[in-house]
């Protein structure tokens, strides 16, 4: 019964919240990496293949993507890090750190400490919120391509006619307008649509946005958990089991 009677109180004194926020800020924040740093690596592959031959057009958007690649690998770096800190705070601020399962009085220091995750956190969640934004925008245009090519394919859904249909990545700001030939229009575009590596990348921007949005969601719920223990912390002077 002792040990049953242990484990039963770690259970109970465990930070639940937190540890949910761990496990899926790990897995957002791998997804979004993952599938967002290849996503880019397709992106380049197809405006070199299909919409510019000249380098110089779109020599812009290689170093944008690069230092979007770099950004990658610095957010999971960082993420996992402060997702192992802020899971270590969580049971610090729980019932699973008080002395042998009994009230403690918190020091200041604690809720220094307390209180600095939460003014982090919440940085980071408004910093996100933007990363997420931007992370809907590839989404949005390899979307519209591929309405543009059901259109294609399915050419009795519209009046206009296939060779009016055209994807220009310089409408969206991916090439100056300079460049040539810049858009791909009817059959060609529908060609590319068909393509394994348009379907990959549309696939993993998707999934690389569904990540971004589970790494928001797990932040927020860091930020809530955090403010809550920090609360109880300041009012009670003792840990939660939040």
């Amino acid at each position: 019964m002792g040990l049953l009677e242990c484990c039963a109180r770690c259970l109970v004194g465990a930070p639940f919240a937190s540890l949910v926020a761990t496990g899926l800020c790990f897995f957002g924040v791998a997804l979004f990496c993952g599938c967002g740093h290849e996503a880019l690596t397709g992106t380049e592959k197809l405006i070199e293949t299909y919409f510019s031959k000249n380098y110089q057009d779109y020599e812009y958007l290689i170093n944008v993507i690069h230092a979007f690649q770099y950004f990658i690998y610095g957010t999971a770096s960082f993420f996992f890090l402060y997702g192992a800190l802020l899971l270590a705070e969580g049971f610090y601020t729980t019932g699973a750190v008080r002395q042998i399962f009994g009230d403690y009085k918190t020091t200041i220091c604690g809720k220094g400490l307390s209180a600095t995750f939460v003014g982090i956190t919440y940085a980071l969640t408004i910093v996100w919120l933007l990363v997420f934004a931007c992370s809907a925008v590839p989404v949005y245009i390899y979307f519209n391509t591929w309405t543009t090519c059901q259109s294609i394919a399915f050419p009795s859904k519209t009046s206009a006619s296939i060779g009016s249909l055209c994807a220009d990545a310089r409408m969206y700001g991916v090439l100056p307008w300079n460049a040539f030939p810049g858009k791909v229009c009817g059959s060609n575009l529908l060609s590319i649509c068909k393509t394994a590596e348009f379907q990959m990348t549309f696939h993993l921007f998707i999934a690389a946005f569904v990540g971004a949005a589970a790494t928001l969601v797990s932040l927020l719920t860091f930020m809530i958990a955090a403010t809550y223990n920090f609360a109880v912390l300041k009012l009670m002077g003792r840990g939660t089991k939040f």
